[in-house]
């Protein structure tokens, strides 16, 4: 199979499937000297895991990571990190009934197209759980940003039609908020709107903000690898995303060119931008302001109410889908996002070490 490596510099490759043995990461390219631990990526797989709410999956996984290379006495070494991440509580048996028909709103039938041949066991390389590797990588991505002052944060912006006010956003709530939501009402307004989903077998979709702060200006390439670009393929490549948008996206497109320029201000501390309607980002490049960016989430494709299927025989059949399936994936996307942003801005910050002699200069004079 191609297609499971990101990156260039900083590269990360995944592997394994959801009803496998295990799953895990080789991250090559991460720089030498980094402190680095098991905890420290545990913390990023704890926020991923399932089972730790009402509206998360109920397959019981403590998503342990193991460092099986390139860490040595605690610090990286430059060489291949390689990541594993063991399976505990596959239900093999409740996906039985899948062997023979293709889901709705999953990618069997297109898996079967392409290989003739598909793990039905909870959709392989297609399922969600696959993202914990990404996590895993992401993690040490955020741990170089850190040493360069850049940190990148996500939340969940909404579930179905219940939408945070920006107004009242609380750090401190975000943090034991159980949807990954930093308004109090929204979040009492989504969980209502969730149950009502429940009580139907239904599912919800819904959006993660993401922001990172501290990218100096002049990160990412003019044409084909815009930081943007790249953003967006990292973010499109996570399951069930079906739109990035960077600063006002899509509401660019019914503003004016005088309400949409992002002109400068006097400060105190010097010119600023006095809005940031781009998002951080011009002609593929940053400016050196927060980059701003808004992933959309599908809803979840499993769900519990009789659906209409097409089968290998190609008839249509009555499906009923058992199971551990989450109502929402949003809350436990937050993370995801935030490792694959991570760690496409970290790969282009490496590949502009490059750019001017002067650079190299630095490094090797």
């Amino acid at each position: 199979m191609a297609g499971s490596s990101f990156g260039t510099l900083f590269r990360i490759t995944t592997w394994g499937e959801s009803h496998g043995k295990g799953l895990g990461v080789t991250v090559d390219g991460c720089p030498a000297g980094i402190p680095l631990c098991e905890e420290d990526i545990q913390v990023w797989l704890d926020r991923r895991k399932p089972g730790r709410s009402r509206y998360a999956t109920k397959r019981s996984e403590s998503d342990e990571v193991e460092i099986w290379s390139g860490v040595f006495e605690g610090k990286t070494t430059g060489t291949p990190i390689s990541l594993i991440i063991r399976n505990a509580d596959q239900h093999s048996k409740d996906y039985s009934n899948l062997k023979d028909v293709y889901r709705p709103g999953h990618a069997d039938l297109g898996f079967d197209a392409k290989y003739g041949i598909r793990d039905h066991r909870g959709g392989g390389r297609s399922s969600g759980r696959e993202t914990a590797a990404r996590v895993a990588a992401g993690a040490i991505a955020a741990k170089v940003l850190e040493e360069l002052g850049i940190t990148v944060s996500a939340y969940t912006a909404s579930i179905g039609p219940v939408v945070c006010d920006p107004a009242a956003y609380d750090r401190e709530y975000l943090k034991s908020s159980e949807l990954c939501m930093p308004d109090a009402e929204a979040e009492k307004s989504a969980r209502e709107y969730l149950e009502e989903c429940m009580a139907q077998g239904d599912s919800a979709g819904g959006t993660v903000h993401c922001r990172v702060r501290g990218v100096p200006a002049g990160i990412g390439e003019p044409v084909f690898d815009k930081l943007d670009a790249l953003l967006s393929q990292a973010l499109f490549s996570i399951g069930a995303v079906k739109g990035v948008e960077i600063g006002d996206g899509l509401f660019a497109a019914m503003s004016t060119g005088s309400k949409n320029n992002d002109q400068y201000m006097e400060s105190e501390e010097g010119p600023e931008k006095a809005s940031n309607h781009a998002g951080g980002i011009l002609g593929g490049i940053s400016d050196g302001s927060t980059i701003l960016i808004r992933v959309s989430f599908k809803p979840t494709p499993s769900i519990s109410q009789l659906q209409m299927a097409l089968g290998k025989d190609g008839k249509v059949h009555n499906l009923e889908i058992t199971g551990r399936h989450d109502p929402v994936i949003v809350p436990r996307a937050v993370v995801v996002v935030e490792a694959m942003t991570a760690a496409a801005v970290l790969d282009l910050l490496m590949r502009n070490m490059a750019s001017r002699v002067e650079y190299l200069k630095k490094i090797y004079n």
